[in-house]
């Protein structure tokens, strides 16, 4: 299944529950003047999650262009992107854990309108609670009414399973979802699915967020006016584990821009082929979105981007050929943006 499908797929599923398919907003915020370009899918949305209603309703999906460049040096392993796509439902002041967690599992495993995945390779984690919020038992008992064994359920603490734009904002326990990479773990131990987590043998794909509570200066001053859902699935991983693939750099989303990258250049260097990629992606989408390079803020980020990716591909001995990559990007996501 191609990352394309996997967006339709997505968005018609919720749709038919329901859902308003909304665009994704731009890269750049609008009215939030903290952070230069969306960094969650989560982001545009705020107002709405704290109350304010919605044009298009209480119940909205869609698939959030995101960028973030914090761990620049880290891109070019397996893990990091600077540009990403997050799938996410919302229910704003609608449904909440109940729904959240059936659909969640029903679009994992369900053959005709889902991935398809196997449900033996599926582990679920939950809050274990703290001084903020109580042990999240409700949502242990639904995953247990989906037929989760127990011993696939795996309580917490809020480093894992609370999630949080930051400071400020909306906030609230989650449960997450993992998979099994290579279909041979098995049944495991707490302290077993901690180690397969960090050995990435299993790893996250889905995260439902249950924002009932706000925080203000780093500590969580009280509840929500309405309860709120925020899922969260990255398109990227999501490619990477319907393909097979141990990293996106080797799915649809990069494979015909890497090609080219390697038949450009006569040096070999999987790192750099994949700054060069990464890069020059996020910088079209930049551009798209109205930046431009200048010496501040938004247009010094694609500046040092850019630099970063040329530099990189006269490492690869590409030369002057870097620009004949912009049409494969066009091509690849002129359908979907």
């Amino acid at each position: 299944m191609d990352s394309n499908e996997i967006r339709s797929r997505f968005l018609k599923f919720f749709e038919k529950r329901g859902h308003a398919v909304i665009p994704s907003a731009s890269l750049v915020p609008e009215n939030d003047p903290s952070v230069l370009f969306n960094t969650a899918g989560m982001q545009p949305l705020v107002p709405y999650l704290l109350g304010q209603k919605h044009p298009m309703g209480q119940r909205i999906v869609d698939v959030q262009k995101c960028v973030r460049t914090g761990d620049l040096d880290d891109i070019g392993d397996s893990r990091h992107f600077s540009f990403f796509e997050m799938m996410g439902n919302w229910s704003l002041g609608d449904y909440f854990k109940e729904e959240a967690i059936k659909w969640s599992y029903e679009f994992l495993t369900s053959k005709e309108e889902g991935l398809g995945l196997d449900k033996n390779r599926l582990y679920f984690t939950i809050f274990e609670g703290d001084e903020n919020a109580s042990f999240d038992q409700e949502s242990k008992d639904i995953w247990m009414k989906q037929g989760i064994p127990e011993n696939r359920i795996y309580a917490l603490p809020a480093e894992d399973n609370w999630w949080s734009p930051g400071d400020n904002g909306p906030c609230g326990p989650c449960s997450e979802m993992f998979y099994d990479m290579s279909g041979n773990v098995g049944d495991l131990s707490h302290e077993e699915f901690l180690q397969a987590v960090k050995d990435e043998r299993v790893i996250e794909i889905w995260n439902d967020v249950f924002m009932e509570y706000e925080k203000k200066d780093g500590k969580v001053v009280g509840k929500l006016n309405q309860k709120n859902v925020d899922t969260g699935a990255g398109l990227q991983r999501m490619t990477a584990v319907m393909q097979g693939k141990q990293t996106a750099y080797d799915t649809d989303l990069f494979g015909e821009l890497i090609s080219k990258i390697k038949d450009l250049s006569s040096v070999k260097n999987e790192k750099l082929e994949r700054i060069v990629a990464d890069h020059i992606r996020t910088a079209i989408f930049m551009v798209s979105d109205g930046v431009l390079p200048s010496n501040s803020d938004r247009g010094y980020i694609l500046r040092r981007l850019l630099r970063r990716s040329i530099r990189a591909s006269h490492a690869l001995t590409m030369n002057n050929d870097y620009n004949s990559l912009v049409p494969i990007i066009l091509n690849k996501y002129s359908e979907s943006y």
